[in-house]
């Protein structure tokens, strides 16, 4: 298992970024959250094994149709043992 955070900039609030990062994140099985940050990132956190939080990794480099990503910081973490997949 491994966890990843990650801060999206560009065009990624209004674009139905975090709900479209839910339904990615319960399609492999990764936990974690999503949230709309005050200065219009998005921020997320990844829990699982390595392969499924590499796709939400890749998919937040692109975000859902509407999204313009300019930039993606992801930081590797320790796990710690989330469960379900939240959009606060």
């Amino acid at each position: 298992m491994i966890r990843r955070r990650v801060i999206v900039r560009g065009l990624v609030q209004g674009v139905f970024f975090r709900d479209s990062t839910r339904r990615v994140a319960q399609r492999y099985d990764v936990t974690g959250w999503v949230s709309n940050r005050a200065d219009g990132a998005v921020e997320a956190v990844f829990e699982g094994n390595a392969d499924a939080v590499e796709r939400l990794v890749a998919f937040s480099r692109e975000g859902p149709r509407g999204a313009q990503v300019e930039s993606v910081e992801v930081t590797e973490e320790q796990p710690e043992g989330l469960s379900g997949f939240a959009v606060r």
